[in-house]
C-alpha cells in the first residue's frame, strides 16, 4: 500500500483555534499523517481560546501515540524544514485559522516564516492550499489579498459555517467548518449532516 502523503496543517493568529483543534483531532482520527507549524500568535490564540494552553495540551487531546505516530511538528522559525521545499511532498496545505498579516504576505510572496514560505511552495508546485480567514468585517485591501490568493489558486474558505443543519453547540458549528476543510482535502469524515436536494441527509 502506498503510503499516504501528509496535510500540511498551519495555525495563524486569527481568532479561531477551536477550529485548529478539530481539524488537527480530525485528521489524526482518520490516520492521515500531517506536519504541523503553529506561528507564535497561533500559540497564543490556542491559550487564549481554549483549555489546551500548548501544543503539549493538544498532543494529550488527540491522543500521545497517534500523535507521535502521525503528527510532525515545525518551528516557524525553520525555512529550512520540509514543508519549505518543493520537492518535499505532500497532500496540500491548510491554514486554520489564516490571519489577514498571514494572507497579505501570501498574497504578496513575501515568506518571512516558514507558514508563508510553505505556503508559496503550495501555490508555485500547483498543490492544494486552503485558507480559513476569520475577520469581520473586511477591508477592501482584505478583499483584494483574498482575491490575490484565489487567482492563484488557492482555496479561500472563511470561517462561516451554515445553519440548516440546526446546530445544537459550538461543536456543530466548529464541525460545519472543518467537515468542508476535510472535503476540499479528499479526506473521508463523519462529521455533521450533507445537504440533500431539499434534505439533509447522513453522512456515511
Amino acid at each position: 500500500m502506498t503510503a499516504l502523503l501528509p496535510v500540511v496543517v498551519a495555525i495563524t493568529g486569527a481568532s479561531g483555534a477551536p477550529y485548529a483543534v478539530r481539524l488537527v483531532r480530525a485528521l489524526v482520527d482518520g490516520g492521515r499523517p500531517l506536519q504541523l507549524v503553529v506561528s507564535a500568535h497561533g500559540l497564543r490564540l490556542l491559550q487564549t481560546e481554549t483549555d489546551l494552553g500548548d501544543l503539549a495540551g493538544l498532543r494529550r487531546h488527540v491522543g500521545g501515540e497517534e500523535w507521535d505516530r502521525l503528527v510532525t511538528v515545525y518551528d516557524d522559525s525553520d525555512r529550512g524544514a520540509a514543508p519549505a521545499s518543493g520537492s518535499a511532498l505532500n497532500a496540500g496545505m491548510v491554514i486554520c485559522p489564516c490571519s489577514m498579516g498571514t494572507i497579505a504576505a501570501i498574497s504578496q510572496g513575501t515568506s518571512r516564516s516558514l507558514v508563508e514560505r510553505a505556503a508559496d511552495v503550495a501555490l508555485k508546485e500547483r498543490r492544494r492550499l486552503i485558507v480559513v480567514p476569520r475577520e469581520s468585517p473586511l477591508s477592501a485591501i482584505h478583499l483584494e489579498n483574498l482575491l490575490r490568493l484565489t487567482r492563484a489558486g488557492a482555496i479561500v474558505m472563511p470561517a462561516a459555517p451554515g445553519f440548516y443543519h440546526r446546530p445544537t453547540s459550538i461543536a456543530d458549528l466548529v464541525d460545519f467548518v472543518v467537515a468542508r476543510i476535510l472535503d476540499h482535502l479528499d479526506v473521508a469524515h463523519a462529521l455533521g449532516r450533507r445537504w440533500g436536494g431539499g434534505a439533509e441527509v447522513e453522512l456515511e
